[in-house]
């Protein structure tokens, strides 16, 4: 069967695959990723590492951690809180960069961890980016990072896949970071949500590395689980020319064994003259569920905003309104890498920033400001007035100098602009490229010299049918029940946030039962629902159930209420993980769901349908009213951490 990049790669990384299994989207696995990155928030792993009875690392060579979110926080309980993940990682053998290295995924670029035709996680949404290097990146949850520091391994469904072709070639003067502004503004009704990406085409041959890892980055806000680029000639050489400079640097700050070769364990030539030869490449055939066609060349430069990536503006149109700011960033591990500082200090070289303007800059890396610095770009920016700041996060969410107060207006080469994200929810924050941040700083309001009106942005999108071949039976483990006959409970609304589902005041309630959580389950969306659903039931929801905040209680109230599984037409992919990872199972039907909202309406806010669901696990069918849909496979990983009821239960068995 044919396979996409990104389905190949999740079958090198699946462990325990029955013989013959070719991976597909849909797929659960048990998977061992090549490496697994934390960062601050291994503060927050540890005791829960410790909790589950792990006292050891399953693999050292596969964990990183770096220190870069709260850089700038100098105070005793933060250097205290860094003290002690440094002893750990330390102590377990695991890699480690210190405050002051840099972002942990511009590390993971620069040291070879993110490589291509790899799978690496970490937790942290914007571990996407490692996609622009053919890296097959994505987020985790923390639960899932303590399981793989003990066992090695987690799962992972594979999502539906999305191609994006880019055609064409850039227009001067515009970035790749404008044509993921463009990218997120065109296609803004979640088209992507939840999906992984595959980026191919002839526009990808025009675009640099740095171009495309600030596009993969930001797959992330586009509603994406991974952007990946295809692996070609450009991702060779950038390995070549990485590899070069490693040996005149050396090896300092490499932290894992060389294997007394004297070379970098991770970017060497063996390593990549075997990449070379060996290239990952989608099939010809592969199943895309869509698949989206983007001109490039009509992209001019853009900005994101106010406070969404949704809405975008060219910069020709947005400069004759001439925009205040207050505020001006060149920071983040998604636009300030060398050639970033390089484009902002042609751009700003003789000049001074404008009266009433901080423009604030901090490098991804130390090695990316020593490298700015070498070239003289660093210091163009600081003679015209750029404030810095240490290589690591900051603004970008909300942390040490420079964050937006109320009424200001920010412009910023960041990858984020949430309302209140950078800063006060009472100011106003625009995203774009280096180039339009330092053109703006200098002007004082948003602005580029070189930003011309194009034609329009033209784009297109195909929704694919998934071909209904022959499937193969789900090998059912011993003691999980091969089929579920239970009664349907209705709950039409999309988009039901998880404080909807469990209220956040009772999130922080450390002692709260589970009785009282199934009391209290659905109380902000239908307060009827705990009469209504009885035990053994099972919920249909609508789509996107469980956006929101990542509280656990959300899921588990349900389960401690007795509700069988959900069915919905989709899922928010931290409440899925979540789900599983308490042992509470979740089933994609949009058809399903459709047909549901069509023959009961939106009228009430809960329905008991006394009809019966009858759910078969082996062929991965649910036949509702003399309808039958098909499902994905609810294979072994998953079924294993349903036994167990959970992702902790699971690694304490494996460690015992």
């Amino acid at each position: 069967m044919s396979q996409t990049l990104i389905e190949k790669i999740a079958q090198k990384y699946a462990y325990g695959l029955s013989k013959g299994h070719e991976v597909l989207s849909g797929d659960y696995l048990s998977i061992q990723p090549a490496y697994i990155m934390t960062h601050d928030n291994t503060g927050a792993i540890i005791p829960k590492f410790k909790s589950i009875g792990a006292t050891k690392l399953h693999n050292p060579r596969q964990v990183v951690h770096t220190l870069d979110h709260n850089v700038q926080d100098t105070s005793d309980k933060n250097l205290e809180k860094y003290k002690k993940i440094e002893e750990f990682s330390k102590n377990m053998g695991a890699d480690f960069y210190p405050a002051g290295r840099g972002i942990g995924h511009q590390i993971m670029c620069e040291e070879g961890y993110a490589f291509p035709g790899t799978m690496v996680v970490a937790s942290d949404s914007h571990s996407n980016m490692y996609g622009g290097l053919g890296c097959l990146g994505t987020p985790i949850v923390r639960t899932d990072a303590a399981a793989i520091w003990a066992t090695g391994r987690t799962w992972w469904q594979v999502p539906p896949i999305a191609k994006v072709e880019l055609k064409g070639k850039l227009a001067p003067h515009t970035t790749g970071k404008d044509v993921i502004i463009a990218l997120c503004g065109f296609f803004n009704k979640d088209e992507v949500l939840n999906h992984a990406i595959e980026f191919t085409g002839e526009g990808v041959e025009a675009l640099e590395i740095n171009e495309r890892l600030a596009i993969a980055n930001m797959t992330t806000e586009w509603g994406a689980l991974a952007g990946v680029f295809t692996i070609d000639a450009k991702t060779i050489d950038w390995l070549r020319k990485r590899e070069e400079f490693i040996s005149v640097r050396g090896l300092e700050g490499v932290n894992s064994d060389d294997d007394g070769r004297g070379e970098h364990p991770r970017i060497n030539k063996q390593r990549i003259d075997q990449l070379e030869s060996n290239i990952l490449k989608a099939d010809e055939n592969a199943f895309y569920a869509k698949e989206i066609l983007f001109d490039i060349s009509t992209v001019e430069p853009f900005v994101s905003g106010p406070n969404t990536v949704k809405i975008m503006t060219s910069v020709s149109e947005i400069k004759k309104k001439k925009v205040k700011i207050n505020k001006a960033y060149l920071v983040s591990c998604v636009n300030s890498r060398v050639s970033d500082l390089s484009e902002a200090a042609k751009i700003i070289k003789g000049k001074k920033v404008a009266e009433g303007v901080d423009f604030y800059i901090a490098a991804a890396s130390s090695e990316v400001e020593e490298e700015s610095r070498k070239k003289g770009d660093w210091n163009t920016l600081l003679e015209a007035g750029a404030k810095p700041l240490p290589p690591g996060c900051g603004p970008c969410i909300g942390l040490g100098t420079g964050l937006l107060e109320d009424g200001e207006v920010g412009i910023s080469a960041t990858n984020r602009n949430f309302k209140g994200r950078m800063g006060s929810p009472n100011a106003k924050a625009y995203l774009a490229s280096p180039a339009v941040v330092a053109a703006s700083a200098i002007s004082g309001y948003i602005d580029y010299e070189s930003a011309e009106t194009l034609p329009e942005v033209k784009g297109s999108i195909k929704v694919n049918t998934k071909p209904s071949g022959k499937k193969t039976e789900v090998k059912i483990l011993g003691g999980f029940q091969p089929k579920v006959k239970a009664e349907v409970v209705f709950c039409h609304q999309d988009n039901l946030n998880t404080d909807g589902i469990y209220p956040g005041k009772y999130t922080y309630i450390d002692d709260f039962t589970k009785e009282q959580q199934a009391e209290v389950v659905m109380e902000n969306y239908d307060p009827q629902f705990k009469e209504i659903a009885n035990d053994g039931d099972v919920l249909a929801g609508g789509f996107n159930f469980g956006t929101g905040s990542s509280r656990e209680q959300a899921a588990t109230a349900l389960k401690y209420k007795g509700i069988r599984l959900v069915i919905a037409g989709s899922f928010n992919e931290t409440y899925k993980r979540n789900a599983l990872n308490n042992g509470f199972l979740l089933i994609e039907s949009p058809e399903l769901i459709k047909d549901l909202k069509q023959k009961y309406g939106s009228d009430k806010l809960t329905v008991k349908t006394s009809e019966i669901i009858d759910i078969n696990f082996v062929n991965s069918q649910m036949v509702f009213m003399g309808k039958m849909y098909e499902i994905d496979p609810i294979g072994e990983a998953a079924q294993e951490l349903l036994l167990v009821e959970g992702l902790e239960n699971w690694v304490k068995n494996r460690i015992k």
